[in-house]
C-alpha cells in the first residue's frame, strides 16, 4: 500500500514551481505587500497545484504577534462555562481572532500555563477562571498583552473585568423566596466556589439580613465539600436529613439546584414548590427541562462574551488604560419551583 507524503508543502516549493524567489511568494501572501499581477498569478497557480497553505503561526512568531487569544477554561463539566466558551470564540471569530483554549483544572498550574500562552505571542487573553497570579499579571502587563476577565474579582490593575450584576441576582432571589411567604431560608453553595457564587450567596444574605433582624425569616448557608450537581445532593441530605426544613434555598449554580431538587424529592418525598422553593442561577438548558421546571436567575452568556472580547480588542488598540469593570444586567426566570 503506498503511504502518502505528509510533509508540508513549503515557500520554497511554490517558488521552484513558479520559477520566482522566496520572497516573491511571500510578498503574493502578505496584505498590501507590492507584487506584479503576473507574479502574483504564477504564485497562485503554483500554490494551488501543490495544495500550499501559508504557516500563519510561524509568521507570527517571527512577527512577534499572531492572531491568536488566549482563552482560560476550568474543565468542561459546567454547562455555563461551556456555553460561555462557545460565544467567546464566536465574539473571537467575528474579529478576525482565533482562540487558543487552555484547561486550567488544576489551580496550581494556572501560571504556568499563562506562561506557555505568551510563548504562542498571543495577541491577549480572555480567563473564564481563575485569576492570574500578581507576577504573572505583572509579565502580561510589561509585554503589553491585554487581559480581560469574566465574572472574576477586581482586583489587577490595567485588567479589563465583566461580570453578572451578580449582586442583584442574590437580592432577585432573596426579594423572591420572602415574597412568596418564605421563613426559613438558605444559601446552597460549594467550597471551592467561584468569586461569582461567593457573590450571589453575600447578597443573597445581606438582602435578607434586616428580616432576620426582624425575625421575620431566618437565614443561613451550607457549603458542600462535593461540586456541580453532586454539591446539590450532598447540601440536600445535610440540611433535609437533620429535620430542619427550610421552605426556600437559593443555590449558587443550577447544576447545584438541579441536584437539591432530585435529592429532596427522590430520596426525601418533598413536594417542590409546596414545601420548599427553591432557585438557582445560570439559567443552563438543563433548567427548562420538564424534569425540573428551575426558577433562575438568567445571566447572559452571549453579553458576557461580546463585552470581554471588545474590551480586550479595545486595549489591544489602545493598551494604556486603566482596568476598565462592566456589569451585564441579569433577569428572573420564574418558572415551577417557586410559587
Amino acid at each position: 500500500m503506498e503511504q502518502k507524503d505528509k510533509s508540508w508543502v513549503t515557500s520554497v516549493d511554490v517558488a521552484k514551481r513558479a520559477g520566482v524567489s522566496r520572497s516573491a511568494v511571500s510578498r503574493t501572501f502578505t496584505p498590501g505587500a507590492s507584487v506584479a499581477p503576473e507574479t502574483r498569478a504564477r504564485v497562485m497557480e503554483a500554490a494551488q497545484s501543490l495544495g500550499y497553505q501559508v504557516n500563519i503561526l510561524a509568521r507570527s512568531m517571527n512577527q512577534g504577534q499572531s492572531n491568536l487569544v488566549g482563552v482560560v477554561i476550568t474543565g468542561f463539566t459546567d454547562p455555563f462555562r461551556v456555553a460561555l466558551l462557545g460565544e467567546v470564540t464566536r465574539s473571537l471569530s467575528e474579529h478576525a481572532l482565533v482562540p487558543l483554549l487552555m484547561n486550567a483544572e488544576d489551580p496550581e498550574r494556572l501560571s504556568e500555563l499563562l506562561r506557555i500562552l505568551l510563548s504562542y505571542k498571543i495577541s491577549g487573553v480572555i480567563m473564564t477562571s481563575g485569576s492570574p497570579p500578581s507576577a504573572v499579571a505583572t509579565e502580561y502587563l510589561q509585554r503589553q498583552v491585554p487581559v480581560a476577565m469574566i465574572n472574576r474579582a477586581r482586583d489587577l490593575k490595567g485588567v479589563d473585568v465583566v461580570n453578572s450584576d451578580n449582586r442583584h441576582g442574590g437580592e432577585l432571589a432573596a426579594s423572591t423566596l420572602l415574597d412568596s411567604g418564605a421563613k426559613r431560608l438558605a444559601f446552597v453553595n460549594t467550597r471551592a466556589s467561584s468569586f461569582s457564587g461567593i457573590a450571589r450567596g453575600k447578597a443573597f444574605l445581606d438582602h435578607l439580613a434586616p428580616a432576620v433582624a426582624k425575625k421575620r425569616c431566618t437565614a443561613g448557608e451550607y457549603l458542600a465539600d462535593a461540586i456541580g450537581y453532586q454539591a446539590g445532593q450532598e447540601a440536600a441530605d445535610a440540611l433535609l436529613a437533620s429535620g430542619k426544613l427550610p421552605d426556600g434555598v437559593f443555590c449558587a449554580t443550577d447544576l447545584i439546584a438541579c441536584g437539591f431538587i432530585d435529592a429532596a424529592r427522590s430520596k426525601y418525598g418533598i413536594d417542590v414548590p409546596a414545601q420548599l422553593q427553591v432557585i438557582g442561577f445560570d439559567d443552563i438548558p438543563m433548567a427548562a427541562l420538564d424534569a425540573y421546571q428551575l426558577t433562575t436567575i438568567r445571566q447572559d452568556a452571549g453579553d458576557l462574551a461580546r463585552r470581554a472580547v471588545k474590551s480586550l480588542v479595545e486595549r489591544m488598540e489602545k493598551f494604556a488604560m486603566p482596568g476598565r469593570l462592566k456589569e451585564v444586567p441579569v433577569t428572573l426566570v420564574r418558572r415551577g419551583t417557586t410559587r
